[in-house]
């Protein structure tokens, strides 16, 4: 069943809205960065071993371990420091709504082994969605490696999907950067294991300037 709740966890059908994001991949386009199949999967692979690999990554492997550990105070340290860590107003505000979406779904899936994690979320005044995320896989048992492999896979995807939309692109470019960017996902699974906290760095500066700009973008089809 591990594997089972994985692919529910992982899938696009979860309510959180995570396709109307494009996290600043929009004002790539915009701005002529990316135009075409393998200018959107030199910015996305960089985004993944860069900024998802080497924080947002290392950070799930942590909260991960604290919700099987039971320790309430660590998630919060950690969904802070994700919070903390957003570079523009659109990336935070992504997050914490993706996060409140994930939340008011535990009480609908009416699953009794999710209710530690909907009580240690009740006492967080936001909630990352990482956070959220994460708790609802240490509550199914899944094994971090494997969790960690699958949310980078639907942040991937995600990606994909808005390259597809804004570029535009066609589907089978769409699978072959998934083919591509899935090769790098089991080395960014190992690397977020290891990786010391005083390591963990999102300083991607162009990442972060597209995220601000799509924000007074004048037309536009993501919410980030």
């Amino acid at each position: 069943m591990a594997l089972i709740r994985l692919l529910q966890l992982a899938s696009p059908a979860l309510p959180v809205g995570a396709y109307t994001y494009s996290q600043g991949l929009e004002w790539a386009v915009e701005s002529g960065r990316i135009r075409d199949e393998a200018s959107a999967g030199a910015w996305i692979g960089d985004v993944l071993t860069g900024a998802v690999g080497r924080f947002e990554a290392p950070l799930l492997i942590g909260l991960l371990a604290a919700w099987s550990a039971a320790d309430a105070a660590e998630v919060g340290r950690l969904n802070a420091d994700f919070l903390a860590s957003r570079e523009s107003a659109e990336l935070r505000a992504e997050t914490v709504q993706m996060g409140f979406s994930l939340n008011r779904l535990l009480a609908d899936l009416r699953d009794p082994t999710l209710g530690c994690v909907q009580a240690t979320l009740a006492l967080l005044p936001e909630i990352a969605f990482p956070t959220a995320w994460a708790g609802i896989a240490a509550a199914w048992s899944i094994e971090p490696p494997a969790a960690c492999a699958a949310y980078l896979w639907s942040w991937a995807e995600n990606q994909v999907m808005a390259a597809l939309k804004a570029v535009p692109l066609g589907q089978a470019a769409g699978q072959r950067l998934l083919a591509e960017l899935g090769t790098r996902i089991p080395t960014v699974v190992g690397g977020a294991q290891s990786l010391p906290p005083a390591a963990w760095s999102n300083y991607t500066p162009a990442y972060a300037i597209c995220n601000a700009r799509h924000e007074t973008q004048y037309s536009r089809l993501f919410r980030s």
